[in-house]
């Protein structure tokens, strides 16, 4: 799904469908997250309608009534052909209109299939998108890396597959040859799924690249940030890293794997990444191609959760982090929460939140005290394995002290005749390691 017009579309109309397995307030904040979604997108909102229905089955998706009240928000006037009355339609309905601007393009925050796609946008004579094409669109254009735009084009177009449509109404007619003919349609989705077939193909040989590139690093202690989109996951990376890793107030401004040395810089070294932030309603296709960019998670020694504390809703989106973590096999590797965006709590709320969650540490990105408390505990856990040994280096042997200097942590240092003694804590492997080059 691309959008295709813009430009013009930038007053934005949101419409919620509460089912009976959607709480009020749960609706309440997926609307005023679907609000944010567009925003980011650019599009100015204009108003919101939402109304009660059994299902989001029916071909107009809202009842009757509610369609010819979203007609009236979009100014069609030849959308009597699309709308039956069903007098029977008795619904609840519910509508926050700001001004009267006539919308340019409606997002419903659900799902919605192709045949009620193209219908809602006969009706209502403007762009219709649902919550999926929404969220595909902005991972469309903030993939900056080629793994990550690999990846989302093979969503968009798993997207696009089921929605692809006669370009006229000549796009029935076969077009003959060797063999049975294909009409428009046909060659169409063949083309995509050939499409899909090249850019899977090419994912492979990407994937490798980063698998290579991981397994380099298999030794090092690495942490990886983890968390629901824009809680400050690449303010905190950028603090702890000190790297100009983009820092915007957007959704899903972080896509790409971004992998730095944490500041300042330890000996062993600590690798600090970032990975995508996650979402209520991540579109399937969305987690299953970001799977590989999510193996920095997958193989971390660390995982930080990022929350925004000052969220109120903060809780289900912790909720959503852990299913996706789940999803991909991420659960026995420790973690430590992180109640980020503290300064813009008080007291009373951070006492509150403290006794929710005892094991968290209360932060906040742009508090350098914050920061340098949380290298500590980072390099604290990454050490609590670590075990403690002298280690005598001959003045003779070649290359050992710079082997210890980079991989290991120098406690105390002595120098006498028969050489340098060093008092280290390192991890069995780089012990061994060191031992065996002694030997040698």
């Amino acid at each position: 799904m691309k959008l295709t017009k813009s430009v013009a579309l930038d007053r934005a109309l949101l419409v919620s469908i509460r089912t009976p397995k959607i709480k009020d307030d749960e609706a309440a904040e997926s609307l005023a997250e679907l609000k944010r979604l567009v925003t980011t997108l650019g599009f100015r909102v204009v108003g919101t309608q939402s109304q009660r229905q059994s299902s989001t089955s029916k071909i107009t998706v809202v009842g009757s009534g509610k369609l010819q009240e979203l007609v009236q928000l979009t100014g069609n006037r030849g959308a009597e052909d699309y709308i039956e009355v069903d007098h029977d339609d008795i619904t609840e309905t519910r509508s926050d209109v700001s001004s009267f601007e006539l919308a340019d393009v409606v997002v419903f925050d659900c799902d919605l299939s192709p045949a009620q796609l193209r219908h809602l946008g006969n009706a209502l004579g403007v762009e219709v998108l649902d919550r999926t094409g929404v969220i595909i669109e902005i991972f469309s254009r903030h993939a900056r890396t080629r793994s990550a735009k690999l990846q989302v084009e093979i969503a968009r177009l798993n997207y696009q597959v089921p929605r692809l449509r006669d370009a006229d109404d000549g796009g029935n007619e076969r077009f003959m040859g060797q063999g049975s003919g294909e009409s428009e349609l046909e060659i169409n989705r063949r083309r995509v799924r050939d499409r899909l077939a090249e850019l899977r193909h090419e994912l492979v040989d990407v994937e490798r690249v980063m698998k290579d590139r991981r397994s380099q690093r298999v030794e090092q202690f690495s942490v990886a940030l983890v968390g629901y989109t824009n809680a400050g996951k690449s303010s905190t990376m950028r603090a702890l890293t000190g790297s100009e890793i983009l820092v915007q107030d957007k959704l899903f401004a972080t896509l790409d794997t971004t992998v730095r040395a944490l500041q300042p810089e330890t000996h062993p070294r600590i690798l600090v990444s970032d990975t995508v932030g996650f979402i209520k309603k991540l579109p399937h296709d969305l987690v299953a191609s970001f799977h590989s960019t999510l193996d920095e998670a997958r193989d971390a020694s660390l995982l930080l959760y990022v929350v925004d504390a000052a969220d109120p809703g903060f809780r289900s989106q912790l909720q959503v982090v852990n299913e996706v973590l789940e999803e991909i096999g991420v659960e026995d590797i420790p973690k430590l929460l992180l109640l980020n965006k503290s300064d813009q709590l008080n007291d009373d709320q951070k006492k509150s939140l403290m006794e929710e969650f005892p094991d968290a540490m209360m932060m906040s990105s742009r508090n350098p005290a914050d920061i340098t408390l949380l290298h500590e505990r980072i390099v604290t856990f990454s050490e609590s394995d670590m075990q403690e040994e002298e280690l005598l280096v001959p003045y003779t042997a070649k290359g050992v002290i710079g082997e210890i200097r980079a991989n290991m942590r120098v406690l105390k240092e002595d120098y006498d005749q028969a050489g340098i003694r060093l008092q280290v804590r390192s991890g069995e492997l780089e012990l061994r390691r060191v031992k065996k080059m002694l030997e040698a």
